[in-house]
């Protein structure tokens, strides 16, 4: 009666991961109990998490054939477009849909952007290929189209795109703070990316150390015409998130993400916590740090434990 902070399955968005081919969903080992899913297992989960309150899914596509433009992250008939569709002609708006919008899923070198010819990401160009990934994503049905790419003017380019193409009640959730983390390994391994070379994405990605420029990188979205705001991870940058809540009104959603998921899982398969407990228990310092929205791989579990 007197909790000053709740949770509910509202507040959940699950990340879902759909592979292109796929005839049956495939385990994720270091993310157990989280599949890339077939078109038909994604119709089922989808209808689970809506059965226990859960109103909104994330899709991340697994392509079949990669290349250097990330060509497929685009294509009408590209894996995530595909899924869209599918889930808006069986769902209809009972479902809030979300497209991740990157290119490292569907580049043959696993960055977040376009490369120059020396290798380093060609951040301007990159900005070309995202407006034509949102305006794809918006045709196939997505309400939300999520940048996850943190390249310098992101916001700015896909909200002109999509308000060229009509699409001007179509949100941009943008991943504002977005940090080069060490906690990312596990989603890696489900979207099967490695990066070019052993690289990493430091030069595009938020360093650690900083929570200052994090909140000029939020200012920068916001001011661009982001409609949702993110901080990303979250239980590590607890403190990240309640300094965007006080300065901002819009949304915040945070990603409570594939290292944090699996730390848990892992220390409950050994029999050394409560899974369930911990799961909720950080979920609620988020809530209670000041996210209204959090992405995580525990929300049908979570949902299913507290609707």
């Amino acid at each position: 009666m007197v909790a000053e902070t709740r949770l509910t399955p509202d507040d959940l968005i699950a990340p879902l991961f759909v592979r292109e081919g796929a005839r049956e969903p495939q385990p994720i080992a270091s993310l157990p109990g989280v599949v890339q899913h077939s078109p038909e297992s994604l119709r089922a989960e989808v209808a689970h998490l809506l059965d226990v309150g859960v109103p909104a899914m994330i899709l991340f596509g697994i392509p079949e054939h990669r290349d250097g433009d990330g060509s497929g992250a685009s294509d009408p008939e590209g894996v995530v477009q595909v899924a869209l569709r599918d889930l808006r002609d069986r769902f209809g708006d009972e479902i809030v849909l979300i497209a991740d919008l990157c290119l490292d899923e569907y580049t043959d070198h696993g960055h977040c952007g376009l490369l120059t010819p020396s290798g380093a990401v060609d951040n301007d160009s990159t900005l070309d290929r995202y407006a034509e990934i949102a305006v794809a994503q918006a045709e196939a049905g997505a309400d939300i189209v999520a940048p996850s790419g943190m390249m310098d003017g992101q916001v700015a380019a896909i909200r002109d795109a999509l308000d060229e193409e009509d699409f001007a009640d179509t949100a941009i959730l943008a991943y504002a703070a977005k940090f080069a983390s060490g906690l990312y390994g596990p989603f890696r391994d489900a979207v099967d990316v490695e990066i070019a070379g052993g690289g990493d994405r430091r030069a595009y990605q938020q360093d650690p150390a900083n929570a200052r420029e994090a909140l000029e990188e939020v200012r920068a979205d916001v001011a661009e015409g982001a409609d949702l705001i993110m901080v990303k991870p979250a239980v590590t940058y607890l403190d990240v998130i309640a300094r965007v809540r006080a300065e901002h009104d819009l949304p915040l959603a945070a990603y409570h993400v594939s290292g944090e998921y699996a730390m848990i899982k892992a220390a409950a398969a050994n029999g050394w916590i409560n899974g369930d407990a911990v799961a909720l228990e950080q979920l609620l310092a988020v809530k209670r740090a000041g996210a209204d929205l959090i992405l995580t791989y525990f929300a049908r579990e979570i949902a299913e434990v507290i609707g």
